[in-house]
């Protein structure tokens, strides 16, 4: 059977029916219980998750660490511990600008030039001799404290001798004398070497983030470079011969939407974009994009469902994949997939996976967060990454394993703390009452846009798998189980991976269902 051929129809038995809804992304049911048809056979939304989290720990194992120089490492993640490769500070340092001083006071002042930071220590003091000290220059041999220069003062002591015969003030000799305005306790304003680490400890676990202060840090601890995972590689394909890249939508054509969005979007989740290339509806073209992808991620648009030209699941099974998920209980998005594909010969430890989005632009940023998202988390986790409440941890070419529906009575997580969820990569949802009543589906989970206002989630109104025009202004999308939800209750959401936008909500006015 060439890849053009449509698949042979099998005829589903009695207790295998489709659900009525069929495949695409329909209206859903009213909140508080619809009227239930058949359920379909396809994977649970928790369950598609943790697959997926599952396939991407799985293919942790062939990507190797890489030290980058630490101008190019923000944003990416430590492979390993960050040690200290020196004492911080590395020697005894004065904290403010001042009086180094042996001694109880007052103290004679050595006439030298001051210690200055970057200089050479100055020579040892004697009890009861001071030097002027710059902040973070090492204190000399025998200080015993740091006098800032606002808590002293200094005099000239008096010699023997006749006034001066025109101001009649009495004669100044000998070495200078430093006094205290104010009590000097030993050690005061000097930091000791080692105060914030000595060599050797451990100063960041594995998996952070490297952010600015790290980069700072790191430097701080005698690094020029710092072990980090390498970024998830992905390429994108795009589907459908209806597709315009410029232009007004005319003739049956339309714009694509999904092109513009998923790089950026994938990159925002951490991954290295390597192309977004668009493939039409030819089966042939498509096959000979996966089978030759060198990413460690695939994404596709389109193509997932059982039309005409629907050619993804007949690639697939030419390439010898396997498929994860097929299939998802959630809307929209109902016929998104997850394959692991074959092994690259010349590179037999490096693991691909696809994770087929459908073509509706809502649908598609439902398959994202719930199969790209979390495999793409996992995959950048230098640590096992375990679903809260997880028993088990099945083989990744397994497929799902158990799960409960997120706040539903058996889901065993507590209510994360607000705020939870806004890190890019977090793909553990938070939980926050939603405002009003949302509409569900008799069977699937919901995903829809919301905002968040006064500590409780808005749900936003267009939010047909077709429209862009709610996700665009939400915060995050909130997770609705079967039935729907009553106003005021806590339903788990998922954030987008940027920051809200200021005056989002306000601009969506009249949308709020």
């Amino acid at each position: 059977m060439s890849l053009k051929e449509p698949p042979p129809v099998v005829p589903a038995p009695p207790d295998e029916a489709p659900d009525s809804t069929g495949p695409a992304d329909e209206t859903p049911g009213p909140a508080g219980g619809a009227k239930a048809g058949p359920a379909h056979r396809a994977t649970a939304w928790p369950e598609a998750r943790a697959a997926a989290r599952r396939a991407g720990a799985g293919a942790r194992a062939g990507r190797e660490p890489s030290g980058l120089p630490l101008g190019e490492a923000l944003g990416r993640v430590l492979a390993g511990p960050l040690t200290a490769l020196a004492d911080l500070p590395s020697f005894d340092t004065s904290a403010m600008d001042g009086w180094a001083v042996a001694g109880p006071g007052p103290w004679h002042v050595r006439e030298e030039t001051a210690v200055l930071a970057g200089h050479a220590p100055a020579a040892a003091l004697a009890t009861g001799e001071a030097v002027r000290i710059a902040t973070g220059a090492p204190v000399p041999p025998g200080t015993t404290a740091v006098l800032r220069t606002e808590h002293s003062r200094t005099e000239r002591p008096r010699t023997e001798g006749p006034e001066h015969p025109r101001t009649g003030e009495p004669p100044y000799g000998g070495r200078l004398l430093l006094h205290a305005l104010r009590e000097v306790v030993g050690g005061q304003d000097i930091r000791p070497r080692g105060q914030e680490c000595r060599t050797g400890d451990e100063l960041l676990p594995a998996g952070t983030t490297v952010t600015p202060a790290v980069l700072g840090l790191a430097a701080a601890a005698g690094y020029d470079a710092l072990p980090v995972l390498p970024r998830p590689r992905v390429e994108i394909l795009v589907l459908g011969d209806e597709l315009l890249t410029a232009g007004l939508p005319h003739d049956g054509l339309i714009r694509d939407a999904l092109g513009p969005m998923l790089g950026p979007w994938l990159a925002a989740l951490g991954a290295d974009v390597l192309a977004t290339r668009r493939i039409g509806d030819d089966a042939e073209a498509l096959y000979a994009a996966v089978a030759g992808s060198t990413a460690d991620l695939v994404v596709t648009t389109g193509g997932t469902a059982a039309g005409p030209v629907d050619h993804v699941h007949r690639v697939l099974d030419k390439a010898g994949a396997v498929l994860l998920v097929d299939g998802v209980k959630v809307r929209p998005g109902h016929p998104m997939l997850l394959a692991r594909l074959g092994a690259d010969p010349a590179r037999p430890r490096h693991v691909r996976h696809l994770v087929g989005l459908p073509g509706n632009p809502l649908a598609a940023v439902s398959g994202l967060l719930t199969l790209a998202a979390p495999l793409l988390a996992a995959l950048t986790e230098p640590a096992p990454f375990a679903e809260p409440g997880s028993s088990t941890e099945p083989d990744p070419s397994t497929g799902p394993g158990p799960s409960a529906e997120p706040g539903s009575s058996t889901d065993p997580r507590p209510p994360a703390e607000s705020g939870a969820g806004s890190e890019p990569r977090t793909p553990v949802p938070y939980r926050v009452p939603v405002r009003d009543e949302v509409h569900g589906h008799p069977h699937d989970t919901r995903l829809v846009p919301v905002v968040r206002h006064g500590g409780t989630a808005v749900p936003l109104r267009y939010n047909g798998p077709a429209m862009l025009r709610g996700i665009a202004a939400a915060d995050g999308l909130a997770v609705v189980p079967p039935g729907g939800a009553r106003p005021g209750q806590e339903l788990d959401v998922l954030d987008l991976p940027w920051p809200p936008t200021a005056g989002a909500a306000p601009a969506q006015g009249a949308c709020f269902t």
